[in-house]
């Protein structure tokens, strides 16, 4: 099966790759990538891929893939929610014009469309709501970049109901792991203590994110891709939703030897609880996450990601010197 990931050279989509080629023989994978900031073609090093240097809303370009492969498998988004706020041109045209673009071509040529989204689409909840997220909760984004992942999603839903393509959604809490860009939570902390740097915490820390390894969102998009059903919608967390983000900067803090932090100013309309109900999956196609549910499995996975960002320098040391010159600009 020829299989096409687009966003194949950011955090997740190389993980993604790199997982299906690891646990998977039956697919010959290519990668579409524009390789802005986030994504970083040495992610893909030393794997057996095809690799096309492109925009998702080229329409000759996509077109000219689709027509070469099965099953489509869509990553390729502008997500960081500080940038969105400070020019949301560029998720306009990533997030819905390239969506629009990749659901046309799979109109035109019949592939079998999997579309990546977000636990942002639905807003947050109180810190002392005992709900969680699930396939049925309405929809209220927060920033430039949770509302055009909405509008993603909403495309793709219109696109199966009205043209019967044959799509999947699934909607992911915040993921952590390898590859993953040094301006994102968990990296920055760590990348800050690697070059002696205090860790850095927005406001009071009271947020709460329902935080997946990489890996096991990974697993569960591949176990979509085998005995999903199409049309639907998958909610993938691994019900970490009561560990907050003080929690999680003082277990890296631990693991690293490193026993300061500093506060600094709030992200403008930061969402506090994010939390998100699995159930679906877990019971109709059973899935399992392996790094959840308990602060020592979160440390675990943890423990492995420092390993990671402590091993592999030279992918990210080029970088930090302008992410917090960016950051110090913003107070933070």
């Amino acid at each position: 099966m020829k299989m096409l990931v687009t966003g194949g050279a950011g955090f997740i989509g190389a993980n993604f790759v790199r997982r299906t080629l690891a646990t998977r023989t039956d697919y010959d994978i290519t990668v579409l990538d524009k390789l802005t900031y986030a994504g970083n073609l040495n992610n893909l090093s030393g794997l057996n891929i095809n690799f096309v240097h492109g925009d998702i809303t080229d329409r000759v370009l996509v077109d000219s893939l689709l027509k070469e492969h099965e099953i489509v498998v869509h990553f390729a988004a502008e997500s960081h929610n500080d940038n969105s706020l400070h020019d949301p041109s560029p998720f306009i045209h990533s997030n819905l014009v390239g969506t629009y673009t990749l659901l046309e071509s799979v109109r035109a040529h019949g592939n079998r469309f999997h579309h990546i989204s977000t636990d942002e689409v639905f807003g947050d909840l109180a810190l002392d709501d005992p709900n969680r997220f699930t396939e049925t909760t309405p929809y209220n984004p927060s920033s430039p970049y949770s509302a055009t992942k909405a509008g993603s999603d909403h495309l793709v839903r219109a696109w199966i109901r009205s043209f019967n393509i044959a799509a999947t959604i699934s909607n992911c809490s915040n993921n952590y792991g390898p590859y993953q860009h040094i301006e994102k939570f968990i990296p920055r902390q760590i990348t800050n203590i690697l070059t002696h740097r205090p860790a850095k915490l927005y406001g009071t820390g009271e947020q709460v994110r329902d935080w997946i390894h990489v890996d096991d969102h990974n697993d569960a998009v591949l176990l979509i891709l085998d005995k999903g059903t199409i049309g639907e919608t998958y909610i993938i967390g691994a019900d970490n939703d009561h560990i907050n983000n003080k929690q999680v900067i003082e277990m890296i803090c631990e693991l690293m030897g490193e026993g300061h932090y500093e506060h600094v100013a709030d992200r403008p309309g930061h969402d506090m609880r994010y939390a998100m109900d699995s159930t679906k999956i877990r019971r109709e196609l059973g899935w399992t996450p392996q790094f959840t549910n308990t602060a020592d499995r979160m440390r675990e996975g943890l423990s492995a990601t420092i390993d990671w960002y402590r091993s592999n320098v030279d992918w990210w040391k080029d970088a930090k010197a302008d992410v917090e010159k960016h950051y110090e600009a913003q107070g933070q």
